[in-house]
């Protein structure tokens, strides 16, 4: 019995040194083994066995898909200073543990010295407003320098996005007055452009409306005179002249318009004072002004006629 009782220490070294010489590796994890110093191998997820006292885990690599924000200050082709996110999706390549964990020391270092890089040859090429409208070309200008180069380190670019666009402050107050003045140049443009539709519209309707006014007067005189020749035909009928006729419709016209007068309650009517006999003698007035001025028209038509009589026979002169 005394022989086992040696025994007894050494089985419990044995099994704790079994013991230590288990690990595990979690998913999407990758464990660095080294022994002795030298690199021995990369275990993945699960139970694991290594050598206890000889082999080392030096570090464990994480397999998952990361992301590192950069915060990169330039200047564009105008002189306006901005300042970008750029957000970097990355992953360790599985095929590429050792390179990933001995080649590169910071990682995001690296990945921030090629943004900064990338993103200070792209920006100043461009106007402010294109680095707006051209953001996605600088995110892809990115994704390639940088997987060009952390390729070879183990490191595999998933996406690069230009996640914010900031200028100066006095830049963007700037920026808004100018779209404030367009868009109030716009409207003023449009509000005369309506004003000039409204204008041309009310033109139109107006010389329309004169048009047709013109054409109702006109229509209305031609029946006024049609109407005074009947009545000077009706009366011509009766033995009245054409002078007393036309006299006497004045004078009805004289007293139809008193009589329109005289119907509106608004309206002031002031009549001179006059002898009764004052209609009569303003009808004979006017036949003898008639009748003279038909006297006259026909003595210059005389005239006129006995000129054109000589004229007609005087010889042409010889030469």
């Amino acid at each position: 019995m005394e022989e086992f009782t040696y025994l007894y220490p050494l089985a419990i070294i044995g099994f704790f040194l079994i013991m230590s010489g288990l690990f595990t590796v979690k998913q999407q994890t990758a464990a660095v083994i080294e022994r002795l110093g030298k690199f021995q191998g990369v275990k993945s997820p699960g139970l694991h066995l290594k050598i206890p006292l000889v082999d080392r885990i030096v570090g464990k690599v994480n397999l998952k898909i990361q992301q590192l924000d950069v915060l990169v200050e330039t200047k564009t082709k105008d002189d306006v200073f901005v300042k970008m996110k750029v957000s970097v999706q990355y992953q360790i390549l599985k095929d590429s543990i050792y390179e990933a964990f001995y080649k590169l020391e910071s990682p995001t270092a690296q990945i921030t010295s090629y943004v900064f890089d990338t993103v200070r040859a792209e920006v100043p090429k461009m106007k402010l407003d294109d680095v707006f409208v051209r953001k996605d070309d600088i995110a892809i200008a990115i994704r390639r320098e940088l997987e060009e180069a952390m390729n070879t380190y183990g490191y595999g670019i998933i996406k690069a996005l230009v996640t914010d666009i900031d200028p100066d402050q006095a830049v963007k107050n700037a920026m808004n007055r100018i779209n404030a003045a367009e868009r109030e140049k716009t409207a003023a443009e449009y509000d005369g452009e309506a004003e000039r539709i409204r204008i041309v519209a009310k033109a139109k309707a107006e010389a329309e409306s004169k048009r047709l006014q013109g054409q109702g007067i006109a229509d209305q005189r031609r029946e006024i005179a049609k109407g005074l020749e009947d009545s000077v035909e009706v009366l011509n009928q009766v033995g009245i002249n054409s002078q007393e006729a036309s006299a006497l419709i004045v004078i009805t016209q004289h007293y139809d318009t008193l009589q329109s007068l005289g119907e509106h309650t608004n309206s002031n009517l002031i009549l001179l004072p006059n002898a009764p006999t004052a209609a009569s003698d303003m009808l004979s007035q006017m036949v003898t002004s008639f009748v003279a001025a038909n006297k006259m028209g026909e003595q210059m038509k005389s005239d006129d006629l006995l000129k054109t009589k000589v004229d007609k026979l005087k010889l042409p002169k010889k030469l």
